[in-house]
């Protein structure tokens, strides 16, 4: 039954799905309507209430967009998705099993500006280390990726889990170019992504400049030591269980893990 005429309720909708989350269960999409955008950011930001009173943190963001000229999307991540390259993920089983090739960052500073969009120099101060990701996707919705976006938005934009690889070392943050950056991805042992500049958005300054104002609007400011990565270089992946994924950046390093 389509809940959609039902009253808004954000804190009830993150609780749905940080259960689903914790349990790794699904929900069908109907019975957490979203209605846009800003209803999805709403019920993020339930979400992240809730991780903070169990004495969780935001250990970072993920941002995106299908291309330069949409406005991007966001979601905070919890401190507990972030994994070291390598580390058993102990995912469940009927996880949707979803891999993406990332460029990431790790802030030095907070970044705060206010209202307006930060210069691409200010943004590259503010970064610290910058970081091949492998990002797993997964759904706490029945019908995963083929859910309305807004809900798909609500649900951390189908995060899972992040799995950070080492720091890149003597990258000046100015020099990053998406448009030119190669990326391989290889499943099983099986080569699935050789591109240069396969990402959708690569205007990447554009993407942290708006996370940036974003995320502050919204009352979770970018801080020192969260790591954001910046969307997908490969395109989305389904890997089955068990199976390793290798990625690697050119020029940036390399990041492993076993889903």
């Amino acid at each position: 039954m389509n809940t959609s005429t039902a009253p808004f309720d954000p804190v009830a909708l993150a609780s749905r799905l940080a259960q689903a989350f914790a349990q790794g269960s699904r929900i069908p999409a109907d019975q957490v309507f979203v209605a846009d955008s800003a209803q999805a950011y709403a019920v993020q930001n339930a979400w992240v209430d809730q991780v903070l009173r169990r004495g969780g943190a935001v250990g970072g963001w993920k941002v995106g967009a299908p291309n330069n000229e949409t406005e991007p999307n966001a979601a905070p991540l919890p401190q507990a998705c972030l994994h070291p390259s390598g580390e058993p993920l102990g995912t469940p089983e009927a996880a949707l099993r979803g891999v993406e090739l990332e460029l990431a960052v790790r802030l030095k500073a907070d970044l705060l500006p206010g209202d307006r969009l930060p210069s691409r120099e200010e943004i590259a101060a503010a970064i610290g280390e910058v970081l091949p990701v492998v990002e797993i996707l997964n759904s706490r919705l029945v019908e995963t990726l083929k859910s309305p976006p807004a809900t798909k938005l609500a649900d951390l934009g189908n995060h899972g889990a992040l799995v950070l690889g080492a720091p890149a070392s003597g990258i000046d943050p100015l020099t990053l170019d998406l448009t030119r950056l190669h990326t391989r991805l290889s499943v099983a042992g099986q080569e699935v992504v050789n591109v240069t500049g396969g990402h959708t958005a690569p205007d990447l300054w554009r993407l942290l400049a708006w996370l940036a104002r974003h995320a502050q609007a919204r009352g979770l400011p970018l801080r020192a030591g969260q790591v954001i990565t910046t969307g997908s270089c490969t395109g989305l992946v389904i890997a089955e269980p068990g199976s390793l994924v290798e990625g690697e950046l050119t020029g940036i390093g390399q990041v492993s893990l076993r889903v």
